[in-house]
């Protein structure tokens, strides 16, 4: 059991370690993946794949779906 000097110093360290770990929680991998899946908007018609702009999309869809029609909402980009 510590005393004195000693259980003050290890009273502060766990404090650090717990606020760390309160620090850390916001900024898990689960928080990046919904930021991640907001930021995809845009959907392909034809593979259901999802772009997060309209010129990824399109790209997308002149590479990996040459032979079907452009849609309607890539038309003007």
């Amino acid at each position: 059991m510590a005393r004195g000097h000693q259980k003050i110093q290890s009273q502060q360290k766990a404090q650090e370690k717990a606020a760390k770990l309160k620090k850390q929680q916001g900024h898990g991998l689960s928080d990046q993946m919904k930021a991640a899946q907001k930021a995809l908007v845009f959907s392909c018609a034809v593979c259901k794949s999802q772009m997060p702009d309209p010129k990824t999309y399109k790209q997308h869809f002149e590479n990996k779906h040459p032979k079907a029609e452009l849609p309607a909402e890539l038309a003007g980009v």
